[in-house]
């Protein structure tokens, strides 16, 4: 057998202690995935930090006072969740400022939450409020009434949004929603608002079973109002 020279033999073994290259491709995957780390780490830094002004985004005003709103900030539609459904809502704004302003701002401070549709009149108007001072029944009912002779503005339209004209406090603040056009009712509320959406959540709560002062035999309330720039 031939013999191995010492000379070959130290070659060999420097050859096993050499540490191993990295190769191209190795690197070249690492780079990848310490760029992805980093973009979407970013990524999701620019998401957090702008998504309060993204315009495709729905604007909750919640902390901030009417007062404090720009004229392009005032929301233009609230969103009545009732135990029957969702009902959607156009502010009148330009119509009624000091009224919607009123209505923002005891959104802002949950003033809705777990009122009570405390009178229910078929054909007439659906009310929301303080059970204890909704007055006698009788100046709600139509007894008289001529409907040959409706004036056709759009406040008398039915699916209007309004409160009532008494001078009243933030507690008194009351919602009627009317289902059928009524001329009278102008006399009585001021209208500040048009449903847009959940028409079918409004009859359905006019179909209610009722005592004989109007009054909804099972509870139907109001379990939040939140406020959008669009639908």
């Amino acid at each position: 057998m031939a013999r191995i020279k010492p000379q070959a033999l130290l070659q060999q073994s420097k050859k096993k202690k050499a540490p191993s290259r990295i190769s191209l491709t190795t690197i070249i995957l690492f780079s990848l995935i310490v760029f992805m780390v980093v973009f979407f780490i970013f990524s999701a830094y620019r998401h957090f930090s702008h998504r309060s002004v993204n315009p495709d985004e729905p604007v909750r005003y919640t902390s901030r006072k009417v007062g404090e709103l720009k004229n392009i900030d005032v929301p233009k539609y609230a969103i009545i969740q009732t135990s029957k459904g969702a009902i959607a809502v156009e502010l009148f704004k330009d119509g009624s400022p000091e009224i919607v302003d009123e209505f923002i701002e005891l959104c802002q401070k949950g003033h809705f939450k777990g009122m009570q549709f405390h009178r229910v009149i078929k054909h007439y108007v659906i009310q929301a409020g303080d059970i204890h001072s909704i007055g006698p029944a009788e100046q709600w009912t139509l007894k008289g009434k001529h409907y040959s002779q409706l004036d056709r503005s759009v406040k008398h339209e039915a699916f209007m949004l309004g409160t009532s004209k008494s001078k009243h406090d933030s507690k008194g603040f009351e919602l009627y929603i009317t289902t059928a056009p009524i001329p009278d009712l102008n006399e009585k509320i001021t209208v500040f608002g048009r449903v847009t959406k959940g028409e079918e959540v409004v009859q359905e709560i006019e179909e209610v079973d009722t005592d004989d002062h109007y009054v909804p035999k099972s509870a139907i309330g109001i379990m939040d109002v939140t406020l959008e720039q669009k639908l």
